[in-house]
């Protein structure tokens, strides 16, 4: 072959394949990232609006609703009469009066020092007459899985306006906030929240399930059979009391399988409601939905079965950033897309009076960016039209690691003084 002819063969044969790897491999590459800088400038100007601070000029001035919330008595939550069960969507007494859970967060004893927080600050049972005094009715009590394991004798320093505890072992100061909570005539459900002593929650897999067994680099480590004894300890000593009502069994399931999850943790969460109600029959059974606690549409095709029918309660978690996983949070939602999210997720339980929803963690910043408003007002209005019972995350003003402020909190740093704000006039509108 002519030298010349074979020049022009490779020539051709090197611009085809130029062309082809063009065609499947430059090309392709082009528009992937031209169409991940799309979605990253999406999603930055979503962010930078959400982040302008709200207008609340729709409110009446956080003086007025102080005026409001201290001389209408109507707009406190009534106390609720054990024992409690359930009757179709609705918690119920003997009587088959509704009891209408509304509730708030008492963070610490799940968190780094092992303790319900303030303690250092206020007496226990004045942080559970002004948590009466804001108008709840019922209070959702977390531990860690840690503060059992360990049980440590608590130092002084955290124990500052409670000195008849000083001395006392972690699960013995968690079980005289428990008394103190219920000697205020204030309903108590205990919350299994987090393996590990800390903030909770993130990716980290070792908190993620109810177990981490199998997971070698966890910290502190936790079969199913020591998920359901952590539970026995912590509640045993309330056997007699009958304002603790109930256990939420464990926070926020979560990890890569979604909501596949459901079934292994409905199986878990009927073996640990086993155990519990040979304590106590009457305790509720509180079983939150997997993917952070956002669904329990696998409630649907696999419910949870217990001993006993009238105990069983669901539990959902909404707040801005839900559902988890999704590029559309709840901040950037119009109201019909979010409704018809509570809809599918929870709702269709109450609906179909299945079993009633406590929606045990919502939450808003003191001062909310316009994203905080735009959740939150669309959750008030789900809420309302709803009447399901809700828990807001939190009462704490501070957060234990770093003593860094609390923005859901709803107390100053006295634990005595409310934040008379939006949030504590909206959950006191949802009481109607």
């Amino acid at each position: 072959m002519p030298e010349t002819v074979l020049r022009r063969k490779i020539s051709h044969t090197v611009r085809r394949v130029s062309v082809m790897l063009w065609k499947v491999a430059v090309i392709p590459s082009f528009l992937f990232i031209i169409w991940c800088s799309a979605v990253t400038l999406f999603f930055l100007v979503l962010w930078y609006r959400g982040q302008r601070l709200a207008s609340l000029s729709g409110y009446p001035s956080n003086s007025r609703i102080e005026h409001q919330l201290k001389t209408h008595p109507s707009l406190s939550a009534q106390l609720c009469v054990p024992p409690l069960r359930t009757e179709g969507r609705n918690i119920v007494n003997d009587t088959g009066s509704r009891c209408k859970l509304s509730s708030v967060n008492w963070y610490g004893a799940s968190d780094l020092f092992m303790i319900p927080g303030g303690l250092d600050t206020r007496h226990r049972s004045q942080i559970a007459a002004t948590i009466r005094k804001l108008g709840f009715n019922s209070v959702r009590l977390p531990y860690a899985d840690e503060m059992v394991n360990k049980n440590p004798t608590m130092e002084a320093m955290h124990l500052g306006a409670n000195k008849d505890l000083v001395g006392k072992t972690a699960l013995e100061i968690f079980a005289a906030v428990v008394d103190a909570l219920t000697d205020e005539g204030l309903a108590v459900i205990i919350n299994n929240h987090i393996t590990q002593s800390r903030w909770c929650c993130d990716g980290m897999p070792c908190d993620a399930s109810w177990t981490n067994q199998g997971i070698p680099f966890c910290p502190v480590h936790q079969t199913e059979e020591d998920w359901i004894g952590h539970l026995v300890t912590v509640m045993q000593p309330h056997i007699q009391n009958p304002l603790v009502v109930g256990v939420d069994l464990r926070n926020e399931v979560r990890g890569l399988l979604g909501s596949r999850l459901w079934t292994s943790w409905a199986a878990a969460a009927e073996k640990a409601a086993r155990r519990l109600h040979l304590l106590q029959p009457n305790w509720l059974m509180i079983v939150e939905g997997v993917s952070s606690a956002n669904d329990l549409s696998g409630a649907a095709k696999r419910p949870v079965r217990l001993q006993y029918d009238d105990k069983l309660v669901y539990s959902a978690h909404v707040y801005g950033w839900s559902g988890w996983g999704s590029l559309n949070p709840y901040w950037y939602r119009k109201y019909d897309s979010f409704a018809e999210d509570m809809d599918r997720n929870w709702e269709y339980l109450r609906e179909n009076k299945t079993a009633p929803v406590w929606v045990g963690e919502i939450g808003s910043p003191r001062a909310p960016a316009a994203r905080d408003l735009h959740y939150w007002k669309n959750l008030m209005r789900y809420l309302q039209t709803t009447d399901v019972d809700v828990a807001y995350w939190a009462l704490n003003p501070r957060k234990p690691k770093d003593n860094e402020v609390e923005s859901y909190g709803l107390l100053e740093d006295d634990w005595q003084t409310p934040i008379y704000d939006y949030r504590l006039w909206d959950l006191a509108k949802l009481r109607k």
